[in-house]
C-alpha cells in the first residue's frame, strides 16, 4: 500500500455454499475490512479509500422495501433485518460497511467513498469464477427451473459497469458517502424473457413458479431457499434509487438485456452450460 493514494477494498465472497456464518462470512467480511482500513491509516500517501459493499447493507429481504417511502431504497437506509440465521450473507455486509465508516471516522486524512451494487452479471474476466452471480445464471440455463422461475424482485448491474463506477469513485474529487450502484430494478422471470429469445434452444424459464409450490419444496431442494426466505421475498418488486451515481459520477448503464445474454454466452463459450 506504501506510495498509493487510492485503495480499493473489493468484495467480500458472495455465497451460499456455507457452514458456518459467523466464520464463512461475517469474519472475512469484517475483519478483513478492518485490517485494510488499519494498514491505510498508517500509510500516509493514501488519501482514498473506495470500498465495494453492497444493497445487501442496505436492505435483507425485499418484503423490507414495503416500510420505506414509495417502497424504494436509497443511500439513507441501512439493512436492519439480517442476521447469522437470516440472510447471513447481508448481515456480513452491513457489519463490514458498518465497520468501514467506524473506522473513517475516527481518522481525518483519508475519506471514504462506498459504492453499494446491486446483483452483480455481465462477463467477467474468469469464466470459472465460483461467484454466486454464476451459480444463478446457469440456473437459468442448465435445466434447474425449466418448470418456472420464483418470481423474486431483483436489481442487476452490469460488471463492466460497476468497474467504470469504482474508476468514478475513486477520481471524481466531490465524491462522498454511499453509492447505490444498479442499473435495473427487475426480476428472475424479467432476466428469463430477456435471454428465451436469444436462446430458445436452452431450458429458459418462461413463467412464475407458484409461491405456494416453491414455499412447499424449496426447503428440500436447497437449505437456502427457506420458508421464511420464500415468504419475504417471492413475489415483492425491488427498486432502487439509483440517481446520485448517475448524476455525480455521470454513469451510462448498459441495456438488462446485452448483460445477461453476454453473460449466458460465457458460459456456454465456457462449456458450463
Amino acid at each position: 500500500m506504501a506510495g498509493c493514494k487510492v485503495v480499493f477494498h473489493t468484495a467480500s465472497p458472495f455465497t451460499s455454499k456455507i457452514t458456518d456464518p459467523q466464520k464463512d462470512l461475517v469474519d472475512p467480511a469484517k475483519l478483513g475490512t478492518r485490517n485494510v482500513l488499519h494498514t491505510a491509516n498508517r500509510t500516509e500517501s493514501v488519501t482514498r479509500v473506495v470500498l465495494t459493499s453492497s444493497c445487501a447493507a442496505i436492505y435483507g429481504d425485499n418484503k423490507d422495501l414495503l416500510s420505506l417511502p414509495n417502497a424504494t431504497v436509497d443511500e439513507t437506509v441501512w439493512n436492519q433485518t439480517s442476521s447469522l440465521t437470516n440472510n447471513a450473507y447481508s448481515y456480513s455486509k452491513t457489519l463490514a460497511e458498518k465497520e468501514a465508516w467506524k473506522v473513517s471516522e475516527n481518522q481525518d486524512r483519508w475519506d471514504l467513498v462506498v459504492l453499494n451494487p446491486s446483483l452483480v452479471f455481465g462477463p467477467g474476466l474468469n469464466p470459472n469464477a465460483t461467484s454466486e452471480s454464476f451459480s444463478i445464471m446457469k440456473a437459468f440455463g442448465d435445466g434447474q427451473m425449466k418448470w418456472g422461475v420464483p418470481d423474486i424482485g431483483v436489481g442487476i448491474v452490469d460488471v463492466r459497469d460497476l468497474a467504470e463506477a469504482h474508476l468514478r469513485a475513486a477520481f471524481v474529487q466531490s465524491a462522498h458517502g454511499r453509492y447505490i450502484i444498479s442499473a435495473h430494478n427487475t426480476s428472475f422471470l424479467e432476466i428469463g424473457k430477456a435471454l428465451s429469445p436469444e436462446y430458445d434452444s436452452y431450458p429458459i424459464p418462461k413463467s412464475a413458479a407458484p409461491k405456494f409450490l416453491i414455499w412447499l419444496i424449496g426447503p428440500l431442494v436447497d437449505k437456502n431457499l427457506t420458508r421464511k426466505y420464500v415468504c419475504d421475498n417471492i413475489n415483492y418488486k425491488w427498486k432502487a434509487d439509483n440517481s446520485k451515481a448517475i448524476g455525480e459520477f455521470q454513469l451510462k448503464y448498459r441495456p438488462l438485456k446485452d448483460t445477461v445474454c453476454e453473460f449466458f454466452q460465457l458460459l456456454i463459450d465456457s462449456k458450463q452450460i
